[in-house]
């Protein structure tokens, strides 16, 4: 992937109120970002209107909102939205502001309603986000300047995949399947893996963190060198602890920092790490002599159990098997602010335990963010390891698990750095380069990279970021 843009998409070049240019804060050669984008109003302003406004946004699943007249309220960047299900079965996504007055419709979290109606003024809605009607039909309250038609909630495109439900406002940009681009033939084989689909165990965690949202979404970008450090006690005494070595000190993460990289033209990202070790570990045999369907009964992916391992066969084509066999992906992020988790978790008694978990970082501000926590698993799962994996992902993944408090601890000082006189021009840097093009027989699409995990995926996430602050209005 070049690090210049296609001279038809850089058509603008967003100006903030001191002056200073988009381009002034991204050096697209030497692949470094100074930190005042942390932090600055103003380009938080543009990002609603270039990227959140028109992104493709997980909103929720489907699982939420089992029964007709369910509804949930998310946000899609600043604006507040209903995700509701109507008489049909089918699910919308309307923009959470009465056309009247401005008022929200709904102030609640989730519930069941046939229609919603705005208590400052009593227009009433469907779940569709179709107006119906004003109170006193008789005095025709809403006029009749503007017809019914005219008079509805401001309406998403949805998208509906894998039980997950994504929308966008931009009613003319790319589809879903145009935006997830070559990243949706990995993500099938996470969010799409059996006949009955994937359930949400419980309503998502949420809770605020004082950082802005771009320091929780570049690294979830499959960041792989904070693992070393920051989570460093995994090696020591967490699930993924190693012997000490000969001089008596703690075990070493970096073998599992080796695998592949993919990344994508729209910033999505994914870091699929070796399995090689742990099939050896649990099968003793060589995993070079073992058939992919051997090697998934042996280890079968997070979140699947042996008896589903025949579904995956019939579900997937040959490659896409090959790579959760070998080398699946286990972290990364969709553009704009998602990341998912689908890790082992080995047990004291020897078994292994599947995590399944998708965080979204919803922007609240320049110097805050929501944390929202999705923990999934399979519908068809034994109801006693449901339980299990959602007290371990909870643990490890929960907004307030072992793994989640180092993350948001270092994100709110990176904001903060980002507002110092001097610190706001220091610049973050994505130097850390694959010379390699993956290994010649992986069997999947986009850009790929193959060995200790690098900067490449982190770096597609900004160059995305820029084409997008940097697209016509």
């Amino acid at each position: 992937m070049a690090d210049t843009l296609h001279p038809d998409k850089l058509q603008s070049d967003p100006v903030l109120r001191d002056g200073t240019h988009l381009s002034d804060l991204i050096d697209m050669d030497m692949r470094e970002v100074k930190m005042r984008v942390l932090s600055d109003p103003d380009l938080y302003e543009i990002e609603m209107k270039k990227i959140f406004a028109r992104c493709w946004l997980l909103v929720g699943h489907e699982s939420e909102i089992p029964n007709k007249g369910d509804f949930i309220q998310r946000d899609m960047g600043s604006d507040s939205v209903i995700v509701a299900k109507d008489a049909k079965g089918d699910i919308h996504v309307s923009l959470n502001v009465c056309p009247h007055r401005g008022m929200r419709i709904t102030t609640l979290e989730s519930g069941n309603a046939s229609s919603h109606v705005c208590i400052y003024h009593g227009w009433a809605f469907k779940p569709n986000g179709d107006f119906i009607g004003s109170p006193i039909a008789s005095e025709c309250m809403h006029g009749t300047m503007r017809s019914k038609e005219e008079l509805g909630l401001r309406k998403a495109r949805v998208a509906i995949w894998g039980g997950l439900i994504f929308a966008t406002f931009d009613q003319d940009g790319p589809s879903f399947e145009e935006f997830m681009g070559d990243a949706k033939w990995y993500f099938d084989t996470l969010f799409d893996r059996t006949d009955s689909g994937m359930e949400l165990l419980g309503p998502p965690q949420r809770f605020n963190i004082r950082a802005n949202w771009k320091t929780a979404c570049e690294q979830s970008a499959a960041d792989g060198f904070h693992t070393l450090t920051l989570h460093r006690w995994l090696a020591e005494v967490g699930p993924y602890a190693k012997k000490p070595d000969a001089e008596g000190k703690g075990g070493d993460l970096s073998p599992e920092m080796y695998g592949c990289e993919v990344w994508t033209d729209h910033g999505h990202a994914l870091r699929c790490i070796e399995l090689d070790r742990k099939i050896a570990r649990l099968t003793g045999k060589d995993p070079d002599t073992l058939t992919v369907e051997e090697k998934l009964t042996a280890l079968p992916p997070p979140g699947i159990t042996r008896e589903m391992v025949p579904e995956l066969l019939r579900r997937f084509s040959k490659e896409q098997l090959e790579i959760m066999a070998w080398r699946p992906p286990q972290v990364g992020g969709f553009f704009p602010n998602g990341l998912f988790e689908f890790i082992y978790l080995p047990q004291p008694d020897g078994t292994i335990v599947g995590a399944m978990a998708l965080h979204v970082y919803v922007p609240k501000g320049p110097d805050k963010l929501e944390f929202t926590n999705y923990i999934f698993a399979e519908r068809d799962t034994p109801p006693e390891l449901k339980a299990k994996m959602l007290r371990l992902s909870i643990q490890m993944l929960g907004t307030s698990g072992l793994v989640e408090q180092d993350d948001s601890d270092t994100w709110p000082h990176q904001t903060l750095a980002a507002k110092g006189a001097v610190s706001k021009d220091i610049t973050l840097k994505y130097q850390a380069c694959y010379d390699n093009k993956g290994p010649e027989n992986w069997p999947g699409p986009g850009h790929v990279g193959e060995g200790f995990t690098k900067d490449d995926t982190q770096w597609a996430w900004w160059r995305y970021y820029h084409e997008l602050m940097t697209a016509p209005d």
